[in-house]
């Protein structure tokens, strides 16, 4: 068995967290005008667990390439330097 070298791995490796992006922007945009749903959001509780799912599943994906958005609504923290009078 002959094993890929490491560029082709990481090469797969982009593709196919682009590939889960993809999907996961694309439910989240309701391509499917909501014929195609895993968990029905009827269903009180968990019915909307796959859309945070697919959300989460962006978010990481986006922070992979270099778009980190899961700290966006953090406080951001106060400089030292800045004298207040």
């Amino acid at each position: 068995m002959k094993v890929l070298p490491n560029a082709h791995m990481k090469f797969l490796k982009h593709l196919v967290v682009l590939g889960l992006g993809i999907l996961s922007a694309m439910y989240l945009l309701n391509i499917g005008a909501g014929v195609i749903e895993l968990i029905p959001d009827n269903i009180p509780i968990i019915g909307n667990l796959d859309e945070a799912a697919a959300a989460f599943l962006l978010l990481n994906c986006l922070a992979y390439f270099g778009i980190d958005l899961r700290n966006i609504f953090k406080p951001m923290k106060a400089k030292k330097d800045i004298i207040d009078v």
